[in-house]
């Protein structure tokens, strides 16, 4: 009970609060349904680093990244203002509407998987490999461009996007055993490219 003569919060910022607890994205995406100016610049400059990345590693063309980062804005505009946080954390749910794009750009190519990636995707596929040379560089690019979307996607959400192996999996609509089998076949192609072995013809 609230000592005598201190004002309670009032009953919005209880709500916000409550609802930042649960997700720390909700007091914002609320304050861009209600067509908030400050609160759209917040969350771009808050979410559109991640989502170019996720789009560029798995695309491999950085035009197309700014592409899907548009149209998954402008879902972000259409949706602000009948979002109800509870189901998902918005940043699950956003990343869910970027690997869809994604993958309707994927499915119009006709071929798969991309021969490179730009120079703006590390390729390393774990935090703490740090590659030397640019030639090593490409090499890396490369082996990681070669891998069957599934494997790539697995990597890029686990270590670039750093969510953990649950959310991954969730994402990907995956159990956690089946995204840790494919992470073990990525790394195990890029090892073997990387040391000048064969890649072996995982598929999955």
């Amino acid at each position: 009970m609230p000592a005598a003569g201190a004002r309670s919060a009032p009953a919005h910022d209880r709500q916000a609060r409550a609802l930042s607890e649960r997700d720390p994205d909700a007091e914002l995406v609320a304050r861009v349904g209600e067509r908030d100016a400050g609160a759209v610049r917040t969350l771009v400059a808050r979410k559109l680093p991640r989502l170019l990345a996720l789009a560029t590693r798995l695309l491999g063309d950085r035009m197309e990244a700014e592409d899907i980062a548009q149209e998954a804005f402008m879902r972000i505009w259409k949706q602000a203002p009948q979002w109800r946080s509870g189901e998902a954390k918005f940043d699950t749910w956003l990343h869910r509407v970027a690997l869809n794009l994604c993958y309707d750009r994927l499915r119009g190519r006709r071929e798969e998987p991309v021969d490179t990636l730009p120079d703006e995707a590390d390729p390393a596929p774990a935090p703490d490999l740090r590659l030397e040379t640019r030639s090593r560089d490409e090499h890396v690019r490369t082996a990681l461009a070669a891998l069957p979307v599934r494997q790539r996607e697995a990597l890029v959400l686990t270590y670039y996007q750093e969510l953990s192996n649950l959310e991954a999996a969730g994402l990907m609509g995956i159990s956690v055993d089946a995204l840790e089998s494919l992470l073990a076949r990525a790394r195990r192609t890029l090892r073997a490219q990387l040391a000048g072995g064969p890649a072996g013809k995982d598929s999955a």
